[in-house]
């Protein structure tokens, strides 16, 4: 119980933040280009608190419910008020369409901002990482062929710079099916090694390209977690806290590696080398078949890296180079993402909903204020990306508006943008309602 109160807070700290950062971008750009403003509402709903600006111009609200906002600029529906003669160069209507695309855009740019300071700040705090130094390289793999070995410490792919194991793992998707330089430490000597990545069955995206591409892990101990009644891993006499070293003869350095061999043992017995307390031993367990012709074990398993992470701090100039660089690589693989799911080369069962956000926004939180600040710039991405959509009743759809205003010399009829209104806040609807039951399949199915 008190874990969901914790997400739920940490869900309306984020959704409450960042919807503001973006109701503040198009309130100020409105003002700053001249457009009178009458309400800045952070919220829908009832009224819980609200004031007047100092000259008594616009009406400043917090509403009951966080879950969107709105600025209210004079003139936005014209055929439905009336607009007093001395305030007609300020209503939103009349303003040049240079002006009016510029109020459009301002929300989601602030987004983007927010999420450039946000990195910048990460960079400085300081991030807990995994070094990107080679645990174990897979036997007959690419690595093993390249030469890279045990201990090597990985300092670039292609020509960017890698500093964390994750950061390592994201510049290798981008170069799977092609061949990529990488430039190696090893006992203080810089080594430079060419390999090919070759593609995978399924997206990179989805995939672990280090080990499955490349053959390379930082070094994975693999522990029983905990072990179902009356299962396999039961009746071998397999323990929680057990670390699986070999099965069948194969050294153990995923969690993934270990699966593969479960599943393709299905009613043949299998021999698992085991450490429990420090003694090593050997358990013999007979996996069972499921319905997909997969043997299973009936043991849930955990992953302990041999590396300690440590934490990364960056200088002022690498930290404002931080900001706008992983604000960009986030911007390019949210839309990466999204264009793989219009195409279905990626489920559309990958998005997430409120529940997902809720859920992230505790884990992070209990993380700590760096990683709740990570999830912030991220969700701030996201929120910018997904308001530039050319859908109506998006800033996007807005900017599309504009656009054919300025090829045709008039605005679209009333009646025409409020039937595509429509239809844009259904496909919004719709893309909600879908997120929601992805959150709840992913809720039950634990």
């Amino acid at each position: 119980m008190i874990e969901t109160l914790q997400a739920l807070a940490a869900f309306v700290v984020v959704i409450a933040l960042l919807i503001a950062v973006h109701e503040c971008g198009h309130f100020i750009v409105a003002r700053k280009l001249g457009v009178k403003v009458e309400k800045f509402s952070i919220g829908f709903g009832p009224s819980l608190f609200s004031w007047r600006s100092k000259d008594g111009e616009v009406e400043y609200v917090i509403a009951a419910v966080p879950l969107g906002g709105y600025v209210k600029m004079l003139g936005e529906t014209p055929e439905k008020e009336e607009i007093p003669e001395q305030d007609r160069q300020r209503a939103f209507d009349a303003q040049p369409v240079w002006k009016r695309a510029c109020i459009a855009t301002a929300g989601p740019a602030f987004n983007f901002a927010f999420a450039i300071v946000a990195y910048m700040l990460v960079g400085w705090m300081g991030q807990t990482v995994l070094p990107p130094v080679v645990g174990s390289v897979s036997p007959a793999s690419v690595a093993e062929q390249a030469g890279i070995m045990k201990a090597d410490k990985l300092l670039t792919i292609g020509d960017k710079k890698v500093y964390s194991w994750r950061l390592a793992e994201e510049r290798l998707k981008g170069h799977v099916g092609n061949e990529v330089e990488i430039k190696l430490e090893r006992g203080g000597t810089v080594i430079l090694v060419s390999v090919r990545l070759p593609s995978l069955d399924k997206d990179p995206i989805l995939a672990d390209v280090a080990s499955e591409a490349l053959g390379i892990s930082p070094g994975m101990r693999v522990i029983v977690a905990s072990v179902l009644n009356e299962s396999p891993a039961m009746r071998a006499g397999l323990k929680p806290g057990d670390q699986v070293l070999q099965a069948q003869g194969n050294n153990i350095y995923s969690i993934k590696s270990f699966i593969n061999l479960v599943r393709e043992h299905a009613d043949e017995g299998m021999t698992l080398s085991i450490k429990r307390d420090g003694v090593l031993i050997n358990v013999h367990v007979m996996p069972e078949n499921d319905s997909e012709g997969h043997g299973r074990i009936g043991a849930k398993m955990m992953a302990q890296t041999t590396k300690a992470p440590i934490i990364y701090h960056m200088g002022l100039f690498e930290g404002i180079s931080f900001g706008f660089t992983r604000t960009w690589e986030m911007t390019a693989l949210t839309m990466q993402v999204l264009g793989k799911m219009v195409m279905a080369s990626i489920s559309p069962e990958n998005l997430g909903g409120p529940i997902a956000i809720a859920q992230l926004a505790g884990k992070t939180a209990e993380l700590g204020l760096v990683a709740f600040v990570t999830f912030l710039a991220l969700i701030s991405v996201n929120l910018g990306i997904l308001n530039l959509l050319p859908i109506p009743v998006l800033d996007g759809g807005h900017l599309v508006y504009l656009g054919i205003e300025k090829i045709r010399g008039k605005p679209l009829s009333s009646v025409v943008m409020e039937r595509t209104q429509i239809v844009g806040m259904s496909l919004i609807i719709m893309l909600m309602v879908f997120a929601f039951y992805n959150d709840l399949t992913r809720l039950f199915r634990g």
